[in-house]
């Protein structure tokens, strides 16, 4: 495994708490993820179809096609649910919420509709993963913004579902990419019809580039990783983010009530999944 995947996975948790931050502190995310989105996807084709071109011009089947599209779906509904939460809570809350849950209705699936059985070591990390969430979502701290941050964690879960068979299918460059656009597409489409307004300052041209090229590139540099690193090595370091995001709202944007509370909630969240990766 090379070692320089390391402070890469290390700098995507970076721009993935960066732009999330970013989100929270617009006056109309959903409006600032939508015109980020449109910029990541022009910016990234040049390098994806370099890496297309480099890997041979491999082709992606109907079935991939149709992955990307329902993936992106659920990606709307990811950023309409997420955008809710940050309007409704705060940031040291709703994002190890949304991070957390995703694991854990992965676990569920596993049993129920798998049956798959946990290990001692898995189990460890369900228990850090409870413990974590139940420390930043306690009524008072999480309020109006609970439900909204549990519904991101479900699309989380269920688009990550999809993706993990979409980029076997054939290349992982033009699946992701594909699943950049049409999302893109449905949250242009969404902002329209519900005449969401642009014109707020938090949208200007060169703040939605620069969230757009921190989402596309935490994305497209987590899928280089993970083709030459295992999954149980990226993942733990992936959602470190959880750690850096609730410091920054902690210490940043001043959401002091319970925040020892909530960064030892943060902590043991990132201390279950790398649990539940290894076990």
């Amino acid at each position: 495994m090379p070692l320089a995947v390391l402070p890469l996975v290390l700098l995507a948790a970076v721009f993935h708490a960066t732009w999330n931050a970013l989100l929270k502190a617009s006056e109309n995310p959903l409006s600032l993820a939508t015109r980020a989105l449109t910029w990541g996807t022009v910016v990234s084709l040049p390098p994806v179809a370099v890496a297309w071109l480099l890997a041979g011009r491999p082709g992606l089947p109907l079935a991939g096609w149709l992955l990307a599209l329902a993936s992106a779906f659920l990606e709307l509904i990811y950023f309409i649910t997420l955008s809710l939460a940050y309007r409704r809570g705060e940031l040291s809350v709703v994002y190890p919420i949304a991070r957390g849950t995703a694991p854990l209705l992965a676990v569920l699936v596993g049993l129920l509709l798998l049956g798959e059985r946990l290990h001692a070591v898995a189990l460890l990390g369900v228990i850090a993963l409870l413990g974590g969430i139940w420390a930043i979502r306690r009524p008072a701290a999480a309020g109006s913004a609970l439900w909204p941050a549990l519904l991101t964690g479900v699309m989380i879960a269920a688009y990550t579902s999809l993706d993990r068979i979409g980029v076997r299918l054939g290349s992982p460059w033009i699946y992701g990419w594909l699943l950049w656009l049409f999302g893109a597409v449905f949250l242009v489409a969404f902002t329209r019809i519900r005449r969401i307004p642009h014109s707020r300052l938090t949208d200007e041209p060169a703040l939605s580039l620069a969230v757009g090229v921190l989402m596309t590139a935490a994305y497209f540099m987590i899928l280089f990783a993970l083709s030459v690193a295992p999954l149980a090595i990226i993942a733990p370091l992936r959602e470190s983010a959880i750690v850096l995001v609730t410091a920054w709202g902690i210490w940043r944007l001043r959401e002091r009530r319970g925040a020892w509370l909530r960064l030892g909630g943060a902590l043991a969240i990132v201390a279950g999944i790398a649990l539940l990766t290894l076990g």
